[in-house]
C-alpha cells in the first residue's frame, strides 16, 4: 500500500483512519497567497529557554513549497528558518530577518508501509508521523528520545536519539526536497546533488531550505527495560560485550548523577516477548505533568535534592518493571521536563561527542569542571554513535560517546557569563580529547573553538557560496560563526 499525494499519484485505498488524516492533511495544498504572517517594527522569535531571543522583521507561516519559493524569491534581506524552537541560541532566527515558521508545512507526501519508507512535509513533527506509521506496525528508525520536535529540524542539526548502532538521522534519510536561494526547488540524495545533500544534513539551514524529506522506518516492537549499574571504568566494555554486540537490545543510555557522576546507571530496552505492562501504542498528547514539575523543583531546590534524586526517587522509578511499545516509549513528549516558570531560571542542554578511548578521561575531567563551577545537572546522559561519513559537518568523526548535560541555569546576566565560563571549558575538555560539541545550544564557545571542533565549515562555507551568493540564508549561529 502506498500513501500519496494526489498531484503526484493515482489515489489508493486507505484505511479510514489513514484517509481522514490525509484528507485533513491535504486541505491548502494549493493555498498560494494563503500566508499567514506576522509583521511589525519589532517580531521577537524566542525558543523553549526564552534565552537569547532574536528580533525579526517579519514571521511567516508558510503551507506550501510554491509560498517558501515565492517568500525566498521576493525577499530582501536575510531569511532564517525554524521549526518547533528547541535550539537555544538563535539557530532559527536571524537580527531583522524573515523567519520561516515551518509548522503549518506538516503534511503527508506519501507512505509505503511495504518498502518501510515514509516521505513527510519538513514541519511535521514526529508525534504526528507517529500517528501515522503505528497503525501499519512500524516505528521512526532514528529520532531524539522526545516526540515534538520537527522532522526538518532533526535534520538540520543531524539529530541523534538512544538506538544502539544506529547513530546519527543522516544514517536513515533517503532523500531532501529544497528550495535555494534563488527560489529553485531541488531535491538531494547521495545520487542526486550530493553535496547539497550532505551540507544541507547539520547544516542548520545554511544552504536551503529543507521542504520534504524521506526517511526509512523501523518495525515496531515491543520491548522491557532493564536497568543495570555498571562501574565508570568498565563501562566501555560493558556497551560493547553486552549493548552493542546483542541485536535485540533497541535503546540504551547511561545516566551519571550529582554530585560525583562517576556511576553509570544503564537503562536499555530490547526486543521480548513478555506480556506487555503498558497497553497504550503512543502516550496521549497534551498530559499535564504536575509531578515531575515538583520532583524537578524539588532536586534542584531544596537541601539534599541530590540524594534525594540518586537514591529515593529514580531507584523507584526505575525498579518498576516495564515492557511496552517501542513506539510508546519513542513517543514521550518535552512537556514532563517542563517547568511551571521560567522566569527566574530555565532549563538547558548541552552535548560532547568523545572518541570511546577518552570515554573515562572525559568523564572524570567533565565531573570535576561541573563540581568546580557549582552547575546544577540534573543528570549527564550518555548515548553512543557510530562514525557519521555523511554529514558535511560530522559531530561524529569517529566513534563516539555522547554526554548530555542537562542541567539549571538562572536568567539574569551574570549567571549567562557564568554558564558561558564553564561551557569554554568542557568544550576545551572535549577538543583536548579529540571530540566535539553540539551545536543546537547557546553560543557560547569561541570562535576559535568552532573552527577547532569542525574544521569542515570551510567546506560548508564553499558550497553556500556557490548555492546562496548573496548570504540570503542565515542565522545567529552562522552570523557568529560562519
Amino acid at each position: 500500500m502506498t500513501y500519496k499525494t494526489p498531484e503526484k499519484h493515482p489515489p489508493v485505498l486507505l484505511p479510514r483512519r489513514s484517509f481522514l488524516v490525509y484528507t485533513l492533511g491535504t486541505i491548502g495544498l494549493s493555498s498560494v497567497g494563503m500566508t499567514r504572517s506576522a509583521c511589525a517594527a519589532d517580531v521577537v522569535v524566542s525558543n523553549v529557554t526564552g534565552l537569547y531571543s532574536v528580533n525579526v522583521a517579519k514571521v511567516e507561516q508558510p503551507s506550501s513549497v510554491a509560498e517558501i519559493s515565492e517568500l525566498v524569491r521576493t525577499w530582501p534581506g536575510k531569511i532564517a528558518v525554524g521549526g518547533a524552537r528547541y535550539s537555544m541560541g538563535g539557530q532559527v532566527a536571524v537580527q531583522a530577518g524573515l523567519h520561516l515558521d515551518m509548522r503549518k508545512m506538516n503534511r503527508l507526501v506519501w507512505f509505503r508501509p511495504e518498502e518501510r519508507t515514509v516521505r513527510v512535509q519538513a514541519g511535521m513533527r514526529w508525534r504526528e508521523l507517529q500517528e501515522i506509521i503505528d497503525m501499519q506496525q512500524l516505528a521512526v528508525k532514528t529520532m531524539q528520545s522526545y516526540s515534538n520536535f520537527t522532522v526538518g529540524g532533526s535534520v538540520s542539526v543531524n539529530a541523534h536519539g538512544r538506538y544502539v548502532g544506529h547513530g546519527p538521522i543522516c544514517n536513515s534519510l533517503r532523500a531532501l526536497q529544497m528550495v535555494l536561494a534563488d527560489g529553485k526547488v531541488v531535491e538531494a540524495s547521495l545520487n542526486h546533488n550530493r553535496s547539497l545533500f550532505r551540507a544541507a544534513i547539520g547544516g542548520y539551514g545554511a544552504v536551503g531550505i529543507i521542504t520534504e524529506i524521506e526517511l526509512e522506518l523501523s518495525r515496531n516492537v515491543p520491548i522491557e527495560r532493564i536497568i543495570q549499574t555498571v562501574p565508570l571504568e568498565q563501562y566501555v566494555d560493558f556497551f560493547k560485550s553486552r549493548i552493542e554486540s546483542d541485536s535485540r537490545n533497541i535503546l540504551h543510555n547511561a545516566d551519571l548523577l550529582p554530585p560525583a557522576f562517576n556511576a553509570p546507571v544503564s537503562v536499555t530496552w530490547k526486543t521480548t516477548d513478555k506480556p506487555l505492562t503498558e497497553a497504550q501504542r503512543l502516550i496521549p498528547g497534551g498530559l499535564s505533568y504536575p509531578m515531575e514539575q515538583n520532583v524537578l523543583w524539588a532536586v534542584t531546590e531544596i537541601p539534599g535534592g541530590e540524594t534525594l534524586q540518586s537514591q529515593v526517587i529514580r531507584p523507584r522509578i526505575l525498579s518498576k518493571p516495564v515492557v511496552k511499545w517501542l513506539n510508546h516509549e519513542a513517543s514521550r513528549d518535552t512537556a514532563e521536563l517542563e517547568p511551571r516558570t521560567r522566569m527566574m531560571s530555565t532549563y538547558a542542554l548541552q552535548e560532547y561527542f568523545i572518541p570511546t578511548r577518552h570515554f573515562v578521561d572525559f568523564a572524570k575531567g567533565m565531573a570535576k569542571i561541573l563540581q568546580q563551577q557549582n552547575v546544577e545537572a540534573l543528570n549527564v546522559s550518555i548515548r553512543h554513535s557510530r562514525v557519521d561519513t555523511i554529514s558535511l559537518l560530522p559531530w561524529a568523526k569517529e566513534e563516539v560517546f555522547c554526554f548530555v548535560i542537562y542541567y539549571k541555569q538562572r536568567t539574569y546576566l551574570k549567571a549567562r557569563e557564568d554558564v558561558g565560563r564553564w561551557t569554554r571549558a568542557l568544550i576545551e575538555l572535549a577538543l583536548a580529547h579529540g571530540g566535539r560539541y553540539y551545536l543546537p545550544y547557546q553560543l557560547h564557545a569561541t570562535k576559535r573553538q568552532f573552527h577547532r571542533a569542525y574544521p569542515e565549515a570551510d567546506a560548508l562555507r564553499s558550497i553556500k557560496s556557490m548555492v546562496d551568493p548573496a548570504d540570503k540564508f542565515s542565522n545567529e549561529l552562522w552570523r557568529k560563526y560562519l
